[in-house]
């Protein structure tokens, strides 16, 4: 499970001295706890699932593709260097990611299997892909290829 995981990772990046690694996962561990709190308060004792957490570390790869841009037109690139390693340590417990052509070709599937044939189906689209294919994907450009596909 992806939770064992990432609490074993940091345990070995604290043995290994690894700086970068250890207070990356840190961050992690904390967004899930957070996570895990706001799952009790909704009455869902176990924590968040793995979907979740994938999703959530999607989110922070997001995050900081966002922050090495900001930084580079900043001129600051140590700190884009050190954004970079984060997304570099982050994607290490991500699947496999879709490339362009296959995000398209579960996009049409989606749309096939659904029956979607305009706008109002988009959530639904999202939704069957964000079930299929949970951490594997920018759903950010699944969403920009199936809103071509209806339009």
């Amino acid at each position: 499970m992806l939770r064992e995981d990432l609490s074993e990772a940091l345990k070995k990046a604290q043995k290994a001295r690894d700086a970068r690694r250890v207070s990356t996962l840190r961050l992690i561990l904390a967004a899930m706890k957070d996570r895990d709190i706001a799952a009790r308060g909704e009455g869902r004792g176990e924590g968040v699932p793995d979907e979740e957490i994938l999703s959530m570390l999607q989110t922070m790869i997001r995050q900081r593709r966002e922050s090495i841009k900001f930084y580079e037109q900043g001129g600051r690139l140590e700190l884009a260097e050190q954004e970079q390693q984060e997304i570099d340590i982050i994607e290490e417990y991500l699947p496999r990611q879709l490339g362009e052509a296959e995000i398209a070709d579960a996009v049409a599937s989606a749309m096939e299997d659904i029956g979607a044939s305009a706008l109002k189906d988009m959530g639904r689209i999202m939704a069957t892909l964000r079930e299929r294919h949970a951490g594997q994907m920018d759903f950010g450009q699944a969403s920009k290829i199936a809103k071509q596909r209806l339009t």
